[in-house]
């Protein structure tokens, strides 16, 4: 048991340490009553006063004198971790389990299995993390693009390239688990207790690599360069899965297949298996001096050695309650080329664990449903392609992506002059008016969501800011429906997973979700 205290304020100035005695101060027990106390987590808080927002464990020697402290005060609560425990199934396994897909839910799906006795078979379709990075950088510098090795598609997923952003709204005492086992594999120990944790694209691949060899070691089995090209389907089960030509028997299969897979749904789709299309987000990359960031959001404390690169997160709703927000923001970070096909351009953003580039970037998304695009279950993909094709077409095939000057976008203006915000996009950027790339109920609430955050951020659409295009993988544009026991319909041992499939939007929500179906197989399943 324990308690946690929140709400301890310090300064920039003053050590963090003192956040331990100010809780223990404000439960009004001291240090003899006390079993263990520490810094659980902490985030800053920019509103007023710059300073630091706190939250303290304290552990008590008495049990009872938790329960009566946590009834005086709002912002003092009980809190028991509590460790993972399964009721194994009886059902025997017709094969192996596989696991399409090694990004957070299926590699997260695959070292709880592990954990647990079981043995899957992980099918990467993309490059061990080595070669990846080798194939993605090879692709930033000119080169040719590896349709199967690349930002989307490999070892980690496409949050290997990311800021690799852990935070979540879920609030699921899994989250925990999670960041528990990233640190054991080598993420920073600091992602314990920030609030807002990031490992960083240069942490995370090391990560990444670490829990593939433990599952490894555990008794798993990784297969790269190893795409689920079909299924087959039988008597209301998966029974086979094609990979490289092969057929083999298959007990039970996990679709993580991330939200870039977009052959993989259409294969499903072919087998009989349900997709429904859902809502999902387009728009751009937005680029800003950090420095310019910092002083906007820290005022005269911008600069002070204690606080981080800033960060912000915004949101709007126009008169049709149409959604315009900033998403996945990596301060001191890049804009990538995240392509998965020839002949399209897509934007995303990335950062090491520093934070230490020039460039603030974020991408700024518009919401769209299937009335805009289509009922259809591909109806979205479709439209994602077209974007993607579109925005290849605007810079005439170079390979370079589409931007445009955000007060220009903004004005209904065109064109690019770079003034102190140097685009980061690797392959380079042309000039474009970006309102010739979108539909009208994209382009028109983006330019007023642009406007509204410039009132909440000063120079938001100004100082130079430039819009990259386009974004548009922020989330799957399906959804595979899965019942009480997880399951897909109509194959009853399907189990979709993570983000691809619609359940999850980030690095956290994914792996705790991989989590969520490694339980739900083991529930049903006996150990081989």
């Amino acid at each position: 048991m324990g308690l946690i205290v929140s709400q301890i304020r310090t300064t920039l100035d003053e050590s963090r340490d003192n956040a331990i005695g100010k809780a223990l101060s404000l439960l009004c027990v001291g240090r003899s009553e006390v079993k263990n106390a520490a810094l659980y987590k902490t985030s800053v808080d920019a509103r007023r006063e710059v300073c630091f927002v706190n939250s303290v464990y304290v552990e008590l020697k008495s049990a009872a004198l938790e329960k009566k402290l946590a009834l005086r005060r709002d912002n003092v609560k009980l809190y028991r971790r509590e460790e993972l425990s399964v009721e194994y199934g009886t059902d025997e396994l017709r094969g192996d389990i596989f696991i399409a897909g090694f990004g957070p839910a299926g590699m997260f799906c695959a070292l709880t299995l592990c954990e647990f006795g079981y043995k899957p078979v992980v099918l990467e379709r993309g490059a061990p993390m080595e070669q990846r990075i080798r194939d993605v950088e090879s692709y930033w510098g000119g080169g040719a693009l590896n349709i199967s090795s690349n930002v989307q598609f490999g070892e980690g997923g496409a949050g290997t390239f990311s800021d690799g952003k852990l935070t979540t709204r879920i609030g699921d005492p899994l989250c925990a688990r999670v960041l528990d086992r990233l640190v054991r594999f080598g993420a920073p120990e600091e992602i314990l207790l920030k609030a807002k944790p990031h490992i960083g694209t240069d942490r995370l691949r090391d990560v990444v690599t670490n829990l593939r060899n433990e599952v490894i070691r555990l008794g798993g089995e990784v297969r790269f360069l190893s795409p689920l090209e079909d299924i087959g389907v039988q008597n209301g089960r998966v029974c086979s899965v094609t990979v490289n030509g092969g057929e083999l028997p298959c007990g039970a299969l996990v679709a993580a297949i991330g939200h870039s897979a977009h052959d993989t749904f259409e294969m499903l789709l072919k087998r009989g298996i349900t997709l429904l299309p859902k809502p999902f987000s387009v728009g751009a990359r937005i680029e800003h001096l950090q420095e310019d960031i910092d002083r906007a959001l820290y005022g005269k404390y911008a600069g002070h050695p204690a606080l981080p690169p800033a960060e912000y997160q915004l949101s709007y709703h126009d008169k049709n309650n149409r959604g315009v927000y900033t998403f996945c923001m990596c301060p001191g970070g890049y804009v990538v080329a995240s392509e998965s096909g020839n002949g399209t351009i897509v934007t995303n953003g990335m950062s090491r664990f520093a934070r230490d580039g020039v460039n603030a970037n974020s991408a700024v998304l518009v919401s769209a449903a299937p009335e805009d695009f289509g009922q259809q279950p591909l109806a979205g993909v479709e439209f994602i392609h077209r974007l993607e094709q579109r925005a290849y077409e605007m810079t005439r095939g170079t390979g370079k992506a589409p931007a445009m000057l955000t007060r220009e976008f903004v004005g209904s203006g065109g064109g690019l002059s770079i003034g102190k915000v140097t685009p980061t996009y690797p392959r380079g950027v042309e000039s474009a008016n970006l309102r010739e790339l979108f539909p009208d109920y994209v382009s028109e609430p983006l330019a007023e969501g642009l406007e509204y955050f410039n009132r909440r951020i000063r120079d938001f659409s100004d100082s130079d800011s430039v819009l990259t295009a386009i974004e548009t993988r922020s989330s799957s544009p399906v959804r595979i429906p899965r019942g009480e026991n997880g399951a897909a319909m109509p194959a009853d041992n399907l189990y979709p997973c993570g983000e691809g499939a619609g359940y999850a939007g980030g690095i956290m929500s994914a792996a705790v979700d991989g989590i969520k179906t490694a339980i739900k197989i083991m529930e049903r399943y006996k150990k081989i």
